[in-house]
Formats: structure tokens, C-alpha cells, sequence
């Protein structure tokens, strides 16, 4: 689901924020999962609105934002023309102030007050998550970790078989 976006800067806040308005009215716990940034959302929705989610999914996910990682994309964005980030749906300038505005996050410390269960899925070769994956599967409470092989960062489109069967069987056992 592609959040409706209110128009100016894009910030991660914003992003949440927009998430937080859009579940404002569930009536029932409900399973969230997101891939990438995606998955840092989740992460921080789960822990800001616990009571709300059954099942946390999280692909290719950070607890704590890589500050290397994040400087060297912001290099990169900065470099890149801007008919680059036309298939992603925002600008290049929302690309980068989204990216620093992520400076700092780090929910190590709130991990273990997510109480419901956690899946963990990650490429074998996505070098940029796959440690922190591994990290939080030991950090939370109640965490599953899945490791799919040959697989890189964008996990849900190289082995989508294979993500389906992990969240299919994730979605029985919440019904």
C-alpha cells in the first residue's frame, strides 16, 4: 500500500506519521510488514502502537540507521539525474531529504517491548542487512529468522515464492 502523501519536504516523521493516521481506526490487531524503509516503519509503528499489531514482518530491515550507508546514498542520490527517481513515485529532492531525515534512529533499546511475534527474512547476499537481521532476531523477545538463499536485497522480487510461502503460513496461524 503506497501511503497518500500530504505535499512538501518527504521526512521519515512524515512517513510515520502518515502510517499512524492511516491504522488510526483499526478495530482489530492486524499483521504489518514492510521491505527496506518499509520495514523501519513497521519496526517503529509496532513499537509506538504494540496493542494494534498481531504479526510484525520485516524484509531486508534495520533496527538503527547504517550512518555510513545512509551518507554514501545521499552521495550517490545527490549525483544521480533526476528522471532516476522517476519509477519510485517521489523526486529526487523528497529522496534526499527523506534519506536525512533518518539520521539517528535507533530502536535497539525498544526492541524487546515488541510483543508479538516477529518474522525476520532477508537475502543471503544482502550484505547492507543481513547482519542487522541476524541481530535482531536475537533482540527481540519472539523472533523467526529466515535467510533466503541466493537471494540479494530486494528478496520479494528474486524469491517471491518463496516470501509468499513465509507470510502464508505466518497468516494462518494469526487466524
Amino acid at each position: 500500500m503506497f501511503l497518500k502523501r500530504k505535499q512538501g519536504n518527504l521526512t521519515y516523521q512524515k512517513l510515520l506519521d502518515d502510517l499512524s493516521e492511516e491504522y488510526a481506526d483499526a478495530k482489530e490487531p492486524f499483521a504489518i510488514c514492510g521491505h527496506s524503509l518499509g520495514a523501519v516503519l513497521a519496526l517503529d509503528y509496532t513499537i509506538k502502537h504494540s496493542p494494534k499489531v498481531a504479526s510484525l514482518i520485516l524484509i531486508a530491515g534495520q533496527y538503527k540507521t547504517p550512518e555510513f550507508l545512509l551518507y554514501l546514498q545521499c552521495c550517490m542520490f545527490r549525483c544521480m539525474p533526476q528522471k532516476a527517481f522517476q519509477s519510485t513515485g517521489i523526486t529526487k529532492s523528497d529522496m534526499i531529504s527523506l534519506m536525512g531525515s533518518m539520521h539517528g534512529l535507533n530502536f535497539r533499546e525498544k526492541l524487546k517491548s515488541v510483543s508479538c511475534p516477529v518474522t525476520i527474512i532477508c537475502g543471503e547476499k544482502d550484505q547492507a542487512n543481513r547482519k542487522a537481521s541476524e541481530q535482531m532476531s536475537r533482540l527481540f523477545l519472539n523472533a523467526k529468522l529466515y535467510i533466503i538463499p541466493d537471494a540479494g536485497h530486494e528478496v520479494n522480487k528474486e524469491k517471491p515464492q518463496e516470501i509468499a510461502e513465509i507470510i502464508s503460513s505466518i497468516m494462518a496461524a494469526i487466524d
